[in-house]
Protein backbone atom coordinates (compact mmCIF):
# COMPACT_ATOMS: atom_id res chain seq x y z
CA UNK A 1 0.00 0.00 0.00
CA UNK A 2 1.35 3.42 -0.98
CA UNK A 3 2.48 5.74 1.79
CA UNK A 4 4.98 8.52 2.36
CA UNK A 5 8.55 7.32 2.71
CA UNK A 6 10.63 8.29 5.74
CA UNK A 7 14.29 8.32 4.78
CA UNK A 8 17.37 8.73 6.99
CA UNK A 9 20.11 10.73 5.27
CA UNK A 10 23.73 9.97 6.18
CA UNK A 11 26.62 12.29 5.32
CA UNK A 12 30.07 10.86 4.61
CA UNK A 13 33.31 12.82 5.00
CA UNK A 14 36.78 11.25 5.02
CA UNK A 15 35.07 7.83 5.10
CA UNK A 16 33.36 8.68 8.39
CA UNK A 17 29.75 9.46 9.24
CA UNK A 18 29.33 13.17 10.05
CA UNK A 19 26.58 15.66 10.76
CA UNK A 20 26.56 19.36 9.95
CA UNK A 21 24.66 22.47 10.98
CA UNK A 22 23.82 24.85 8.14
CA UNK A 23 26.36 22.90 6.04
CA UNK A 24 29.16 23.86 8.46
CA UNK A 25 30.99 22.47 11.50
CA UNK A 26 30.86 18.81 10.55
CA UNK A 27 30.87 16.53 13.59
CA UNK A 28 32.07 12.94 13.43
CA UNK A 29 29.33 10.62 14.67
CA UNK A 30 30.55 7.15 13.79
CA UNK A 31 31.11 4.46 11.20
CA UNK A 32 28.72 4.43 8.21
CA UNK A 33 28.64 0.62 8.02
CA UNK A 34 27.54 0.34 11.64
CA UNK A 35 24.78 2.86 10.99
CA UNK A 36 23.59 0.86 7.97
CA UNK A 37 23.49 -2.31 10.07
CA UNK A 38 21.33 -0.63 12.70
CA UNK A 39 18.97 0.82 10.08
CA UNK A 40 18.66 -2.68 8.61
CA UNK A 41 17.39 -3.93 11.97
CA UNK A 42 14.93 -1.05 12.18
CA UNK A 43 13.60 -1.83 8.69
CA UNK A 44 13.75 1.72 7.39
CA UNK A 45 11.98 2.59 4.14
CA UNK A 46 15.06 3.75 2.28
CA UNK A 47 18.49 5.26 2.96
CA UNK A 48 20.28 8.22 1.38
CA UNK A 49 24.08 8.35 1.69
CA UNK A 50 25.90 11.45 0.45
CA UNK A 51 29.67 11.90 0.23
CA UNK A 52 29.75 15.64 0.86
CA UNK A 53 33.38 16.20 -0.16
CA UNK A 54 33.75 14.08 -3.31
CA UNK A 55 32.54 16.68 -5.80
CA UNK A 56 34.13 19.71 -4.17
CA UNK A 57 37.49 17.90 -4.01
CA UNK A 58 37.17 16.74 -7.61
CA UNK A 59 37.51 13.05 -6.77
CA UNK A 60 35.61 10.12 -8.24
CA UNK A 61 33.06 8.16 -6.23
CA UNK A 62 34.66 5.74 -3.76
CA UNK A 63 33.50 2.54 -5.43
CA UNK A 64 34.97 0.26 -2.79
CA UNK A 65 33.11 2.07 -0.01
CA UNK A 66 29.93 2.10 -2.09
CA UNK A 67 30.19 -1.66 -2.64
CA UNK A 68 30.63 -2.28 1.09
CA UNK A 69 27.58 -0.14 1.87
CA UNK A 70 25.45 -1.74 -0.84
CA UNK A 71 26.41 -5.26 0.24
CA UNK A 72 25.48 -4.46 3.84
CA UNK A 73 22.23 -2.63 3.10
CA UNK A 74 18.99 -4.59 3.10
CA UNK A 75 16.94 -1.49 2.22
CA UNK A 76 16.79 0.56 -1.00
CA UNK A 77 19.93 2.67 -1.11
CA UNK A 78 20.56 6.04 -2.77
CA UNK A 79 24.18 7.16 -3.09
CA UNK A 80 25.53 10.53 -4.16
CA UNK A 81 28.88 12.26 -4.33
CA UNK A 82 31.45 12.80 -7.06
CA UNK A 83 29.29 11.63 -9.97
CA UNK A 84 30.35 13.43 -13.14
CA UNK A 85 29.53 10.97 -15.93
CA UNK A 86 26.84 8.52 -16.97
CA UNK A 87 29.38 5.69 -16.82
CA UNK A 88 30.06 6.43 -13.15
CA UNK A 89 26.34 6.37 -12.40
CA UNK A 90 26.02 3.03 -14.18
CA UNK A 91 28.91 1.56 -12.20
CA UNK A 92 27.30 2.64 -8.91
CA UNK A 93 24.05 0.92 -9.88
CA UNK A 94 25.98 -2.22 -10.84
CA UNK A 95 27.44 -2.29 -7.33
CA UNK A 96 23.95 -2.82 -5.92
CA UNK A 97 22.73 0.72 -5.31
CA UNK A 98 19.14 1.45 -6.37
CA UNK A 99 19.43 5.21 -6.95
CA UNK A 100 22.18 7.67 -7.83
CA UNK A 101 21.99 11.22 -6.48
CA UNK A 102 23.50 14.17 -8.34
CA UNK A 103 23.63 17.82 -7.40
CA UNK A 104 26.33 19.99 -8.99
CA UNK A 105 26.19 17.87 -12.16
CA UNK A 106 22.47 18.58 -12.59
CA UNK A 107 23.13 22.32 -12.42
CA UNK A 108 26.37 22.61 -14.37
CA UNK A 109 25.87 19.92 -16.99
CA UNK A 110 22.21 18.85 -17.00
CA UNK A 111 22.39 17.21 -20.42
CA UNK A 112 24.45 14.41 -18.87
CA UNK A 113 21.23 13.38 -17.11
CA UNK A 114 19.82 12.33 -20.49
CA UNK A 115 22.67 9.86 -20.93
CA UNK A 116 22.35 8.68 -17.31
CA UNK A 117 18.66 8.04 -17.90
CA UNK A 118 19.50 5.96 -20.96
CA UNK A 119 21.91 3.79 -18.98
CA UNK A 120 20.16 3.32 -15.63
CA UNK A 121 16.58 4.52 -16.12
CA UNK A 122 14.77 7.65 -15.05
CA UNK A 123 13.57 6.11 -11.77
CA UNK A 124 17.17 5.75 -10.57
CA UNK A 125 18.14 9.42 -11.01
CA UNK A 126 17.79 11.64 -7.93
CA UNK A 127 18.55 15.37 -8.08
CA UNK A 128 19.47 16.99 -4.77
CA UNK A 129 19.00 20.76 -4.72
CA UNK A 130 20.52 22.63 -1.77
CA UNK A 131 18.59 25.87 -1.28
CA UNK A 132 18.76 28.88 1.00
CA UNK A 133 16.11 31.50 1.69
CA UNK A 134 16.86 35.07 0.69
CA UNK A 135 15.97 38.30 2.48
CA UNK A 136 13.10 38.71 0.02
CA UNK A 137 11.59 35.31 0.77
CA UNK A 138 12.73 33.66 -2.46
CA UNK A 139 15.15 30.73 -2.60
CA UNK A 140 18.63 30.49 -4.11
CA UNK A 141 20.28 27.25 -5.17
CA UNK A 142 23.81 26.49 -3.98
CA UNK A 143 26.35 23.86 -5.02
CA UNK A 144 29.73 22.75 -3.62
CA UNK A 145 28.44 22.17 -0.09
CA UNK A 146 26.64 25.50 -0.01
CA UNK A 147 29.68 27.52 -1.05
CA UNK A 148 28.65 28.57 -4.56
CA UNK A 149 25.39 30.35 -5.35
CA UNK A 150 23.79 29.66 -8.71
CA UNK A 151 22.53 32.67 -10.63
CA UNK A 152 19.35 30.98 -11.77
CA UNK A 153 15.86 30.90 -10.30
CA UNK A 154 14.75 27.79 -8.46
CA UNK A 155 11.61 27.70 -10.58
CA UNK A 156 13.59 27.68 -13.84
CA UNK A 157 15.97 24.96 -12.68
CA UNK A 158 13.12 22.72 -11.53
CA UNK A 159 11.32 23.16 -14.84
CA UNK A 160 14.42 22.38 -16.88
CA UNK A 161 15.31 19.27 -14.89
CA UNK A 162 11.76 17.96 -14.84
CA UNK A 163 11.60 18.34 -18.62
CA UNK A 164 14.88 16.45 -18.99
CA UNK A 165 13.47 13.70 -16.79
CA UNK A 166 14.55 12.68 -13.30
CA UNK A 167 13.09 10.14 -10.91
CA UNK A 168 12.92 12.33 -7.84
CA UNK A 169 13.90 15.68 -6.38
CA UNK A 170 15.38 16.01 -2.91
CA UNK A 171 15.06 19.61 -1.72
CA UNK A 172 17.54 20.28 1.08
CA UNK A 173 17.20 23.42 3.20
CA UNK A 174 20.60 24.87 4.10
CA UNK A 175 18.96 27.19 6.65
CA UNK A 176 17.36 24.26 8.47
CA UNK A 177 20.21 21.76 8.16
CA UNK A 178 20.96 20.30 11.60
CA UNK A 179 18.86 22.90 13.41
CA UNK A 180 16.10 20.40 14.29
CA UNK A 181 13.30 22.99 14.51
CA UNK A 182 11.07 21.66 11.77
CA UNK A 183 10.92 21.57 8.00
CA UNK A 184 10.59 24.69 5.87
CA UNK A 185 6.94 24.11 5.00
CA UNK A 186 6.80 27.20 2.79
CA UNK A 187 9.64 25.81 0.69
CA UNK A 188 7.99 22.39 0.50
CA UNK A 189 4.69 23.90 -0.61
CA UNK A 190 6.40 26.05 -3.21
CA UNK A 191 8.29 23.16 -4.79
CA UNK A 192 5.30 20.80 -4.62
CA UNK A 193 3.30 23.36 -6.57
CA UNK A 194 5.95 23.58 -9.28
CA UNK A 195 6.62 19.92 -10.07
CA UNK A 196 4.79 16.63 -10.45
CA UNK A 197 7.94 14.50 -10.04
CA UNK A 198 8.24 12.58 -6.73
CA UNK A 199 9.56 14.89 -4.02
CA UNK A 200 11.54 14.44 -0.79
CA UNK A 201 12.12 17.22 1.72
CA UNK A 202 15.31 17.29 3.80
CA UNK A 203 16.53 19.63 6.51
CA UNK A 204 15.12 20.59 9.88
CA UNK A 205 13.23 17.61 11.28
CA UNK A 206 13.68 17.59 15.04
CA UNK A 207 10.85 15.31 16.11
CA UNK A 208 8.51 12.67 14.77
CA UNK A 209 5.79 15.33 14.87
CA UNK A 210 7.68 17.31 12.22
CA UNK A 211 7.53 14.32 9.90
CA UNK A 212 3.84 13.76 10.61
CA UNK A 213 3.16 17.44 9.90
CA UNK A 214 4.92 17.21 6.53
CA UNK A 215 3.02 14.06 5.56
CA UNK A 216 -0.28 15.49 6.79
CA UNK A 217 0.22 18.52 4.56
CA UNK A 218 1.36 16.72 1.41
CA UNK A 219 0.13 13.13 1.92
CA UNK A 220 2.47 11.25 -0.46
CA UNK A 221 5.94 12.71 -0.06
CA UNK A 222 9.42 11.71 1.04
CA UNK A 223 10.39 12.94 4.50
CA UNK A 224 14.14 12.78 5.03
CA UNK A 225 16.17 13.62 8.12
CA UNK A 226 19.70 13.35 9.43
CA UNK A 227 20.10 14.62 12.98
CA UNK A 228 16.73 13.22 14.09
CA UNK A 229 17.93 9.69 13.38
CA UNK A 230 21.49 9.96 14.72
CA UNK A 231 21.17 12.15 17.82
CA UNK A 232 19.35 11.76 21.13
CA UNK A 233 18.46 14.48 23.66
CA UNK A 234 19.46 18.13 24.06
CA UNK A 235 23.15 17.24 24.27
CA UNK A 236 22.95 15.33 20.99
CA UNK A 237 24.39 12.04 22.16
CA UNK A 238 24.87 9.72 19.18
CA UNK A 239 22.09 7.15 18.99
CA UNK A 240 20.85 5.64 15.72
CA UNK A 241 17.05 5.48 15.77
CA UNK A 242 13.97 5.38 13.55
CA UNK A 243 10.23 5.92 13.76
CA UNK A 244 8.15 4.00 16.28
CA UNK A 245 5.45 1.63 15.07
CA UNK A 246 2.78 4.07 16.29
CA UNK A 247 4.18 6.89 14.15
CA UNK A 248 4.54 4.63 11.13
CA UNK A 249 0.89 3.63 11.46
CA UNK A 250 -0.14 7.27 11.74
CA UNK A 251 1.75 8.09 8.55
CA UNK A 252 0.10 5.15 6.80
CA UNK A 253 -3.36 6.35 7.84
CA UNK A 254 -2.65 9.85 6.58
CA UNK A 255 -1.28 8.54 3.28
CA UNK A 256 -4.35 6.35 2.81
CA UNK A 257 -6.53 9.46 2.72
CA UNK A 258 -4.79 10.69 -0.43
Amino acid sequence: MLRSRVIPCLLIQDKGLVKTVNFKNSKYVGDPINAVKIFNEKQVDELIILDIDATINGVDPDYQAIEYLANESRMPLCYGGGVKTAEQAKKIIQLGVEKVAVSSLAILNPNVLIEIERLIGRQSIIVVLDVKKTFFGTYDIYINNGKTKIKRKLEDVLEELENIGVGEFVINSIDNDGVMKGYDMVLAKKVRGLISTPLTILGGAGSFDDIVELVNEFKIIGASAGSLFVFKGVYKAVLISYLTEAVLKKIQLISNKF
